[in-house]
């Protein structure tokens, strides 16, 4: 099938909610993908952050091919024992949390928010108003939005959830203003991603913890992006040695097949009883067997180290860029280039057609590159990528 075909095809059956790169894909290997007309692309997003062990990886593969041989879906009437074998070693890893299986960042933070409002009721005597940073973002379906600190996303959709309050990220002392007698929680991203990885000073998290303490508010953290070793830590707040009430993880949690998580302090799952919060598929064999693969791969070739070491390579590489550079940043293998001028949507589109190898990047607005190659990223594919992205500013500020 050719790219127009395919446009065609979509033209006729898909709700036109996404804008589209003129490319589709029929294969990926590792930090490589090939599209309908056989080209080559190097993937610095890897379908933003969700592929986080690179395509098609023969661990997950294997794994998945595995378990669908053997059983999909029995429902969670009963029991199932790689969503148990997942959960515990989750808890493992995070210090005794306790796991909801589901299928996304958005329905994470949806059963998030509803413990987080139960817990209010329930045990902080009646609490129920939510803070959340402004230029967040925590999915599209209607209790994300709600609390995702950008209005664009608002916009037809209102009345939203009431009682949401917006602060100034990495400001701790506007977050304590904010604070009332009825606040039960705050849901922050440990690093914003989507408004252009922004990384708060390293007192923010902490502080905005002991203020929650103090205070008798619960601390929900997004890792949605940025958990599961992206960062070059499994969780972005072990950077900080914080502890939330309640993280969410999706994304690259099972390596690209559909999953998310909402994880909590054993005080607080206990209110999670039969027919508080459900979903038909979530923790299904297939996202488990997934996930489980992926945790052990990320240890077994220590991929959370490579992000590290790898992460400050590539922003090593792109402040030696000839390029109206403002600013490189990030933490681990989740890094922006901000330009003092407004080229990133051009320089994107640039290394999308570069011949013969294509990159793929992300422009957040006009000024924002965003990179999020795989945790499987060599110091020879950065130099690759960095090359085309040279190649393309300069293309762009020719014209």
């Amino acid at each position: 099938m050719t790219l127009d075909e395919v446009i065609q095809l979509a033209q006729e059956g898909l709700m036109p909610n996404y804008s589209r790169l003129p490319v589709a894909f029929v294969k990926g290997h590792g930090t490589k993908l090939w599209d309908t007309e056989g080209k080559e692309y190097l993937d610095f997003l890897t379908g933003i952050a969700v592929c986080g062990l690179g395509h098609c990886h023969p661990k997950i593969v294997a794994a998945i091919q595995h378990q669908a041989s053997m059983l999909w879906h029995t429902s969670n009437l009963f029991h199932n024992p790689l969503q148990a074998k997942l959960a515990k070693r989750l808890s493992e890893l995070s210090g005794g949390y306790k796991c909801f299986f589901c299928n996304s960042g958005a329905e994470a933070n949806e059963a998030a928010l509803k413990l987080a409002r139960k817990i209010g009721k329930e045990k902080l005597g009646g609490k129920w108003k939510i803070i959340a940073a402004t230029d967040s973002f925590h999915g599209r379906t209607f209790g994300a939005i709600s609390v995702t600190g950008q209005p664009k996303y608002h916009h037809g959709f209102e009345p939203l959830l009431p009682g949401i309050k917006f602060v100034p990220f990495s400001d701790a002392k506007a977050f304590e203003e904010a604070v009332d007698d009825e606040t039960c929680a705050v849901i922050l991203e440990p690093i914003q991603g989507e408004s252009g990885v922004k990384v708060p000073h390293d007192d923010y998290l902490p502080q905005v913890a002991e203020i929650c303490r103090k205070r008798d508010v619960l601390l929900i953290l997004d890792e949605v992006q940025t958990g599961m070793g992206r960062t070059g830590k499994l969780f972005a707040f072990q950077h900080y040695g914080v502890q939330p009430d309640i993280f969410t993880l999706a994304k690259s949690i099972a390596g690209g097949f559909p999953m998310g998580a909402m994880l909590a302090k054993p005080e607080w799952s206990e209110l999670f009883q039969p027919g508080t919060h459900a979903s038909t598929f979530g923790g299904n064999y297939l996202a488990c067997a997934a996930a489980l693969a992926v945790l052990e791969t990320l240890q077994e070739e220590r991929l959370i180290e490579n992000a590290q070491r790898m992460g400050e390579y590539l922003a090593e590489k792109l402040k030696g860029l000839d390029a109206p550079l403002k600013e490189v940043r990030g933490k681990g293998l989740m890094v922006a280039l901000e330009f003092s001028e407004p080229i990133a949507p051009k320089v994107r589109d640039e290394c999308l057609k570069a011949e013969p190898v294509g990159l793929i990047i992300n422009a957040v607005g006009d000024y924002i590159i965003r990179f999020l190659p795989p945790l499987t990223v060599t110091a020879e594919e950065i130099d690759q990528a960095v090359e085309i992205l040279q190649r393309a500013i300069i293309a762009v500020k020719k014209d």
